[in-house]
């Protein structure tokens, strides 16, 4: 899946034409987030940010999926 947000995640102002803004991908190319950014100032804050825990989901999308736990 991929998922595409005009949200700046540091300003947190929407970017209201994203073709002309700053644009980070993350993800393997099929599935990833697409984020865009007011300015290349605001990607390179997010670009430098470090998280004490990173942490890595994995799911099942299938109609079929119980979640357990």
């Amino acid at each position: 899946m991929h998922i595409r947000t005009t949200l700046d995640p540091i300003s947190l102002h929407d970017v209201p034409d994203p073709e002309n803004h700053p644009c980070l991908y993350e993800g393997d190319g099929d599935n990833g987030l697409e984020i865009y950014f007011e300015n290349e100032e605001n990607k390179k804050i997010y670009m430098e940010m470090e998280l004490e825990d990173k942490k890595v989901l994995i799911g099942n999308d299938t109609d079929d999926y119980i979640a357990e736990g």
